[in-house]
């Protein structure tokens, strides 16, 4: 396989996600020029033991034909043994998941996996093998332990392993350390950036990355022109192992709160901020958030978290690490249940806000950003074909979804606090199919639904039961968000085309996930 090729399992599959960006906003970290080795050299045998392949088969749902999914896809990469029983690798190994196999080093040995725990906001994942009979597999292996945190400048050391089972080493530099998004976007977390001369090889979606013989990072990225590595730090690693081992993985905990930079003079004038002082103007608290049960309100400015004062851009002093952005100081410092202390500014009074951290799960957002591993929620009534928003469906408009995606719907994904009181999940109109119960209707698509025969509208769940009960004369009304406009269809002829659909292969009609 030529460098290209690996590229194309790195960096190309990442284009159907998000890619590896740094934080909005944020100023290029620092770069660290250090003389490594050209080159991977051929690694110690001992590697064999703290290693396996991974291969996993995915298949993802249809967004835009929510009843079928799409064609399934294979990726292979390598894992660490992080326990005796326990192996890690990149939630993008485990998200829409099918089947997923572990593979000894030697090739002499296979085993169906499981996925212990996932966090995809992190891009991790802990993986067992399936049944207790399957426990032999980790027979006569040595579970990595982890590094101590590295330094900017130092150099890690990127496992790969050869189809023939030869073990490579690749030496490399960390020129800078960042909080990079680099699977879902809008999700930071410590990074570092390596300099290595990597060689193809087999299993590179993701690798291990060592620091003296143990695991100080994941490998989720590497462009073979400029020969830059992304690899998810020591911290983010250990935490996750660490808090995943239990069984009871509560994930990375968050704040809630949107932010704008303070270097504008007239903008910091407005806000009665001194020069001695940096800043970051909260431009959203959300709803149920642990910032708004803190008491942060928007308009706050939070000039230190924790005593590590807050600059105009965000950044904050590590003494570890250097300047790093200040989101560290919550998703990579803290876990879920832990307090966080702010000094803040309102009304140009100093006072200060202690907030205990937690994570909301993502089926309980109105708009989730991510669905792995769910079959999307429809329902399809007389050729009306009805689902729940969210950002994969969004994204099913292409590219540049951000721009050519319904503005009515675009809307609900940026300001998801102006409709918070809908209910649980938004539904819309997405499409008509032209039936006898859909006349004069074809061209409808995109429209929030508020209401179906009165009944307010809160989920697919409550979309379902409404249709059970049509009004006056068998005929349910509709009604949208857009102008109060409202649809009728025959309850008759609309059960009719049901049937009919079920017997030209679209079944079922309904879902309505938790």
């Amino acid at each position: 396989m030529s460098l290209p090729s690996m590229r194309y399992l790195l960096l190309l599959s990442f284009a159907f996600s998000s890619g590896c960006e740094q934080h909005q906003g944020a100023e290029e970290a620092p770069k660290v020029v250090v003389e490594v080795p050209e080159g991977p050299v051929p690694g110690p045998k001992d590697l064999l033991k703290s290693v396996v392949r991974i291969s996993t088969t995915q298949q993802a749902w249809n967004q835009a034909q929510p009843w079928e999914k799409l064609s399934p896809s294979t990726r292979r990469s390598l894992g660490a043994i992080v326990a005796k029983d326990k192996v890690l690798t990149t939630a993008e190994m485990a998200a829409d998941a099918t089947y997923i196999e572990l593979e000894s080093s030697d090739g002499k040995r296979l085993a169906p996996a499981k996925v212990l725990a996932v966090d995809y906001e992190a891009n991790l994942a802990l993986l067992g093998v399936e049944s207790e009979t399957d426990a032999k597999f980790f027979d006569g292996t040595d579970p990595l332990e982890i590094a101590a945190r590295p330094k900017p400048g130092e150099t890690l050391d990127i496992v790969q392993l050869e189809e023939n089972g030869t073990p490579l080493v690749t030496t490399g530099a960390i020129q800078s350390i960042d909080i990079v998004s680099n699977f879902l976007p809008g999700q930071f977390f410590l990074t570092y950036e390596v300099k290595a001369s990597m060689q193809s090889a087999a299993n590179s979606f993701s690798l291990p990355v060592l620091r003296d013989g143990k695991l100080a990072g994941i490998l989720t990225s590497y462009d073979s022109k400029d020969q830059l590595s992304d690899v998810m730090a020591t911290d983010i690693v250990e935490r996750f192992v660490r808090e995943a081992g239990d069984g009871d993985y509560a994930g990375f905990p968050s704040l809630g709160i949107s932010t704008t930079r303070t270097e504008d003079i007239n903008f910091r004038a407005w806000l009665k901020l001194t020069e001695d002082v940096g800043g970051l103007y909260v431009s959203i608290v959300r709803v149920g958030s642990a910032a708004e049960k803190a008491g942060l309100k928007k308009g706050d400015v939070i000039v230190s978290i924790d005593g590590h004062d807050i600059d105009r851009l965000g950044y904050f002093d590590d003494p570890h690490y250097g300047r790093l952005y200040w989101s560290h100081l919550v998703r990579g410092a803290k876990s879920s249940g832990d307090k966080v202390l702010m000094e803040i500014i309102r009304d140009g009074q100093r006072s200060k806000v202690e907030a205990e951290l937690d994570r909301r799960d993502e089926k309980d957002q109105l708009v989730p950003g991510y669905t792995f591993g769910k079959a999307p929620s429809y329902l399809v009534k007389g050729g009306l074909v009805f689902q729940e928003l969210t950002r994969p469906l969004l994204e099913s408009f292409g590219e540049e979804w951000q721009s050519r995606a319904p503005l009515n719907l675009l809307d609900v994904f940026e300001n998801p606090q102006k409709y918070e009181a809908r209910g649980r999940r938004i539904v819309f109109l997405a499409g008509v199919i032209a039936t006898p119960a859909t006349v004069g209707y074809e061209p409808l698509r995109n429209m929030v639904v508020t209401k179906v025969n009165g009944k307010d509208i809160k989920d697919m769940k409550s979309l379902i039961e409404a249709f059970k009960e049509p009004g006056a004369e068998g005929m349910h009304q509709i009604e949208f968000d857009e102008e109060k406009f409202k649809v009728h269809l025959d309850e008759a002829i609309s059960t009719a085309v049901d049937s009919q659909l079920i017997q030209r292969g679209l079944a079922p009609l309904s879902r309505a996930e938790d």
